[in-house]
């Protein structure tokens, strides 16, 4: 995880990667969500925000990798980049979070293993337990999504099959 400052106002969050931003010029962004979960998370008080873009649920899967790499898995990846935004100065009690993707099965007949569900489940098991509330969510169905988190508003975007929507 970094946090980073963008000269064009844009941060991308890659596939398995989180990023944190107080930025008020920046927009956080993450591409090609389909099984894989994205969350957004924002501070209004603070101003502080952090996206995640999660391949995998469980770190069973693969420990090594997640202990190298957080954010490839909901399970450890949702905690680190709450604790990156704490570390800016976000409290929980204020995060507005917001998910796209999870469940968006894009090739029907090869998902067998159910990662979008699985993803989903592991990420609202975790929200449970922590007592977080989730304020908007595009997830489901079989087209792959964009989310977007504007760092001055806290406002977070879903584009996916040409519309696009405000969570």
């Amino acid at each position: 995880m970094s946090v980073k400052a963008s000269t064009s106002g844009l941060i991308v969050v890659g596939l398995g990667e989180m990023q944190v931003s107080a930025d008020p010029g920046a927009t956080l962004i993450t591409y090609a969500l389909g099984s894989c979960l994205g969350v957004a998370v924002y501070d209004p008080v603070a101003r502080v925000g952090g996206m995640l873009h999660a391949l995998l649920p469980h770190i069973e899967l693969d420990p090594v990798r997640a202990r190298d790499q957080p954010a490839m898995f909901v399970e450890s990846g949702l905690p680190a980049l709450f604790r990156a935004c704490y570390a800016q100065g976000a409290r929980k009690e204020r995060l507005v979070v917001h998910l796209a993707g999870a469940g968006a099965n894009t090739i029907p007949e090869r998902d067998h293993f159910e990662i979008g569900r699985r993803n989903l489940l592991m990420a609202r098991k975790l929200f449970w337990k922590n007592s977080i509330l989730v304020s908007g969510q595009d997830v489901g169905g079989n087209a792959p999504r964009t989310l977007s988190l504007r760092m001055d508003t806290g406002a977070a975007t879903v584009r996916s099959a040409g519309s696009s929507i405000q969570l």
